[in-house]
């Protein structure tokens, strides 16, 4: 069976394993069908003549049936084994029908024996037997089932004859016999030598023709591979040598091999004047970090990667920052062979890095600046207002004609007016800073509406304008900021009210319920000028309106809707407005609550002259003004009340009178308040109740009021119910 041409290892393997080698023998002996009938038509005609006519054509039609019936299976075989017949049931249908055509052979080979002359037959019927054992012994490789068949019905069919010959026949000379004897089995000794000869050659034949298969893939894949380094090798080469970044090729001792032009733009240097010499002494210079350098050389010599900046020197002198990366090329004995370096130029980005880093010192210190700005502002304004609402109250309070008493009103009230834009400012301040505190406590909306409704009641009254409000079941008790929700409520309702001429306001409160309380629906309608379309989006924004016009007609700085927003925001609520001009504007605002905590509130429904009756009291204040007020809010109640004019002094009358309370201004010349509380609080004397006065009402004046050491915190200007209120929620600690 001819070995055709195979391409690969594997269609070789595939063309000796049982199935392939059961195909081979089919396509093989078909194949060959006519050549072996050529021989089967030659013995015929010899019968012919040395035997009869009939013997011949008869032994003819045996020996072509057996061929045509082995020829016609072998080829339905190899039809049916493409198509899902079982390897097993093939090899032994082709096994049997192999066996059916030797069977064929040994009847015409005994036609022959029995109907030739004696010595003529029985050298035929040998020789053609050999003939056949040797054709059988052929495809022993491809179909051994089928050689063994046929080599055993040949030799049944050779002892048959000779046991017929010396049992039933007269018997020949001891001669004759032996000499058929040692003719026949130097036959089949020479069809042996035949057969094992053709076996080995073809195992190697297939030995040699697989290992040269397989030098044949190898080369092949060599070559590939060769060829895939080649154009990988093309490509690496165009890349650096056309890359962005300086390319630095050097050997184990850090001479330099090859340079990139980009190597050249960035350097100065040519490759010809870089070649030869090591990087450090081509391009460092007098600045140049000698841990970085360190650090470059440790790493060549433990073969490691290694990154890092340094600063390098261009041939002109100037000075460049670059980022290198180092990647040791290794050779079979994990030595180093070459060292590639890849160089970024970063000076532009540590310049901008640079300037970053100075515009954030700058930022922040701008803040820093803004901070005390309005540190400064809120105490230099605080303080004299302080003295004029102080001043304010006492003249309302007085039994002074109506006229007049209506002038210490306004100047109330404008004053009033005033330290509300400043807590405006200083609210956006906060709130732009992220620094807004929100205070929950339990309250009762319904309440809480109530009184911003009855508050802002008489301002609309004067415009003649309607101010309804309507809260349909409302929740006993919720928890929430409710000081930030009345700023909100009195910024937008009070907005309300001032752009209406004509009609009202109405103010519609739902609760809806939510899984941790309630969910605030809050919408604010009026009559009023209405918002343009076109500003409907600003409206939100700081010092914001909706025309110059407006603002000239109506005033105000244009913080209280930015604040509100805001305030909204930081409550986890949120506020949106909708308007056409001449229609009005209505404002949708959404705050969440939780259900009530139900906490003890301060202080007793005790008068507060019951509480404060017998209270020892020192004011420490350096200004004289606040000094006289403070004297005059508490001219009617039945307290011991003492001044000091400095924090050292404070602390001398602190060990005299042992004050109950001391109210203690946070800025007072020889020692400030902090220190004096501090002081007093170092000692070994009685502890009174501390409340800072300020004008500074940031969170930070208040966490250093609470670490010096003091109980409370109230801001300028102080008005005279907040200080008796302060005295009676204090009592109860003494």
């Amino acid at each position: 069976m001819p070995d055709t041409t195979v391409n690969s290892v594997e269609e070789f393997d595939a063309r000796y394993t049982k199935a392939g080698r059961l195909k081979r023998y089919a396509h093989g002996r078909v194949r060959s069908f006519l050549a072996r009938q050529a021989l089967t038509l030659t013995g015929s005609l010899f019968l012919i003549f040395l035997a009869s006519p009939q013997v011949g054509l008869l032994a003819c039609f045996a020996v072509l049936l057996g061929e045509t019936v082995d020829c016609l299976t072998l080829t339905r075989v190899s039809y049916k084994l493409g198509r899902g017949m079982s390897l097993q049931k093939a090899y032994w249908i082709t096994t049997l029908s192999g066996t059916f055509q030797a069977v064929t052979v040994t009847y015409a080979v005994t036609l022959s024996w029995f109907n030739t002359p004696h010595v003529g037959g029985t050298f035929f019927t040998l020789a053609y037997l050999t003939g056949a054992v040797i054709n059988a012994g052929i495809v022993l490789p491809f179909h051994p089932a089928v050689t063994k068949a046929r080599i055993g019905v040949y030799t049944l069919c050779v002892t048959g004859l000779f046991l017929h010959r010396a049992i039933l026949e007269p018997p020949d000379p001891f001669s004759v016999i032996l000499y058929d004897l040692l003719g026949m089995m130097m036959m089949s000794y020479m069809a042996y030598i035949f057969i094992a000869y053709m076996v080995r050659g073809f195992g190697r034949q297939r030995r040699n023709k697989r290992e040269t298969l397989l030098r044949t893939e190898a080369l092949a894949n060599a070559y590939s591979e060769l060829r895939e380094k080649q154009i990988e090798s093309r490509r690496l080469s165009l890349v650096a040598r056309h890359a962005m970044d300086s390319v630095i090729m050097s050997d184990a001792a850090g001479r330099i091999l090859w340079v990139n032009d980009t190597f050249t733009k960035v350097t100065g240097y040519t490759a010809q004047e870089a070649e030869g010499r090591t990087p450090g002494e081509l391009l460092n210079g007098p600045d140049t970090s000698r841990a970085a350098s360190e650090g470059i050389a440790i790493a060549i010599r433990a073969g490691q990667p290694h990154r890092t900046e340094i600063l390098n020197y261009r041939k002109d002198g100037q000075k460049i920052w670059v980022e290198t990366t180092l990647v040791p090329v290794l050779d079979d004995k994990d030595q180093v062979e070459m060292v590639v370096a890849i160089e970024r130029d970063i000076t532009q980005a540590r310049e901008h890095a640079q300037q970053l880093a100075e515009a954030k010192i700058e930022a922040e210190e701008g803040a820093r600046a803004k901070s005390r700005f309005l540190a400064t502002m809120s105490h230099e304004i605080r303080t004299p207002m302080n003295g004029v609402i102080g001043m304010a109250d006492l003249l309302c309070d007085a039994d002074l004609p109506q006229e007049y008493l209506g002038y210490a009103k306004t100047i109330r009230n404008s004053a009033e007016a005033l330290l509300s834009i400043l807590n405006d400012i200083l609210d956006l301040s906060k709130l732009e800073a992220g620094r807004v505190e929100l205070n929950p406590v339990d309250f009762a909306p319904a309440a809480c509406f109530e009184g911003v409704t009855r508050l802002l009641r008489p301002q609309a009254k004067t415009k003649d304008l309607t101010l309804e409000l309507t809260f349909p079941h409302p929740p006993d008790l919720v928890w929430g900021d409710d000081t930030r929700l009345r700023q909100v409520l009195l910024n937008v309702i009070g907005n309300a009210i001032k752009f209406t001429e004509n009609g009202g306001v109405f103010v519609d409160v739902e609760a809806q319920n939510s899984p941790t309380g309630y969910l605030l629906h809050i919408r604010i309608r009026d009559t009023g000028i209405g918002i343009p379309e076109d500003r409907l989006d600003h409206i939100f924004d700081p010092f914001a309106q909706a025309d110059a016009d407006t603002t000239r007609r109506f005033g105000g700085t244009g913080l209280g809707l930015s604040i509100s927003r805001k305030l909204m925001e930081a409550m986890g609520g949120s506020i949106s407005v909708s308007s056409a001009p001449g229609q009005g504007s209505c404002f949708c605002l959404e705050m969440p609550v939780e259900a009530a905590r139900l906490l003890p509130k301060a202080g007793h429904k005790a008068r507060a002259q019951d509480l404060t009756a017998g209270l020892k009291v020192l004011v420490a204040e350096d200004n004289n003004t606040n000094r006289l007020i403070i004297k005059k809010f508490f001219q009617n109640a039945p307290i011991d009340l003492h001044f000091a004019h400095d924090g050292e002094e404070a602390v001398q009358k602190t060990a005299e009178h042992k004050p109950d309370i001391i109210f203690m201004d946070m800025s007072m010349p020889v020692m400030d308040g902090l220190a004096a509380t501090r002081t007093i609080r170092a000692s070994n004397g009685p502890q009174p109740q501390i409340v800072a006065l300020t004008a500074n009402g940031f969170a930070s004046d208040r966490r250093a009021c609470v670490e010096a050491g003091m109980d409370g915190f109230l801001t300028k200007p102080v008005r005279k119910a907040e200080l008796l209120q302060c005295l009676s929620a204090l009592r109860p600690a003494l």
